[in-house]
């Protein structure tokens, strides 16, 4: 039998954050104002593309430069300093704890509803509607442009704060809490856990290189305080056919993944929806009632929802243009072969739904499965 062991957890936790943290809500210290303040000049002086630039106005920075949240004293540089040192982020704003959503809304409020298609901070997510996988046809039967279809979604487990705010203690706690959850799984999910801390780099390597296991040093996430105590509390579960694949602590606390060759979206869909429905029997994930599922980056808040595939469009290629005003219209996101910030190896994009937020699962799925039927019919088109 699983046993989560919440009362010890819980005690334990209350001892850290009062062991670590100097008390919630205390001013920013100097130190941290200055650098701040720096940062800042740099950005607005900088030629960044990134939401955070667009949205942090002077009025908003200076109104929550010496905020902090309540619990974990998280201030606007823990939730900036990625996207202060990292001027070429589409983004550039997490939060370290779920208060932030609420202590800095002043600047994650109009960030959410530009990302996420008119989110307003008036608009409330709608409940959990999934629909079924058969809902969705095979995109490309003919195998002719699809190389892979993915569909993951991001949880939180309730009670832990994000990467930023995690002890050495939690980390490996939630490790624990998680991997148990995960060796309870049976049929097509059954599989093993393995942990980061004794992997060899030869088997990192290869599990990077299959496009399973996330990779080491993201910069983006390292400055943005998410890489701590590195790999402790990190690690990769796969089932035995190795098309259903769970994350430990990587960005979020988990990242549940299913995937397979070809374009049958209502087939991996639905393995997703199976696997998150099992996990849910012994892992309670946060949830807010205007937020929808609480994540540590503001762009998979609400469903978490990431449907999307791996797939050639020569034609498109050559006309990035059309593509992109193609894409603009179904509300899809455009990315190289390995996802965020890298090219797009032998023409192969990894194209999927944008918005998970004021709309349910189903709906969200069934945005990216319109916009890829339209970008392989602008394909058709052109090759005729």
């Amino acid at each position: 039998m699983l046993r989560l062991r919440p009362f010890r957890l819980e005690t334990f936790k209350v001892f850290c954050r009062h062991a670590s943290k100097t008390g919630g809500g205390k001013p920013v210290d100097s130190n941290a104002l200055a650098q701040l303040e720096e940062g800042y000049k740099k950005l607005v002086a900088s030629n960044s593309k990134s939401l955070l630039k667009k949205h942090l106005k002077k009025d908003i920075f200076d109104n929550l430069k010496k905020k902090t949240t309540p619990s974990f004293n998280s201030s606007l540089l823990d939730c900036i300093q990625s996207g202060l040192c990292n001027h070429d982020s589409g983004v550039g704003i997490y939060a370290p704890d779920a208060e932030a959503y609420k202590t800095f809304a002043d600047l994650f409020d109009p960030i959410i509803e530009d990302y996420h298609g008119g989110f307003k901070k008036t608009d409330k997510h709608p409940e959990s509607c999934f629909g079924q996988g058969k809902d969705f046809a095979n995109l490309d039967p003919n195998n002719k442009y699809i190389v892979s279809t993915r569909v993951r979604c991001g949880r939180s487990v309730k009670n832990f704060p994000f990467n930023p705010c995690l002890s050495e203690f939690e980390y490996a706690e939630l490790e624990c809490m998680i991997s148990g959850a995960l060796n309870t799984m049976s049929g097509q999910y059954k599989g093993g856990y393995l942990p980061l801390c004794g992997m060899e780099k030869s088997v990192q390597q290869k599990l990077i290189d299959e496009h399973f296991l996330f990779k080491e040093g993201d910069r983006f996430l390292e400055t943005a305080g998410a890489s701590r105590f590195w790999p402790i509390g990190r690690g990769i579960y796969f089932n035995e056919a190795r098309n259903f694949l769970v994350w430990v602590n990587e960005e979020d606390h988990i990242r549940i993944i299913s995937m397979e060759k070809g374009g049958d979206l209502g087939k991996v869909y639905d393995r997703m929806l199976g696997g998150v429905e099992a996990l849910g029997k012994y892992l309670q994930f946060s949830r807010d009632q205007r937020l929808g599922y609480l994540t540590f980056c503001p762009t998979n808040l609400g469903t978490t929802i990431r449907a999307s595939v791996h797939i050639k469009l020569p034609n498109l290629t050559a006309n990035p243009e059309e593509m992109q005003k193609l894409a603009t219209k179904y509300n899809l996101q455009v990315r190289g072969t390995s996802g965020e910030h890298t090219e797009a190896k032998g023409g192969v994009h990894d194209i999927s739904n944008k918005r998970r937020m004021g709309l349910t699962e189903y709906e969200a799925v069934k945005e990216m499965y319109d916009g890829i039927r339209a970008l392989i019919d602008a394909e058709n088109k052109v090759c005729k």
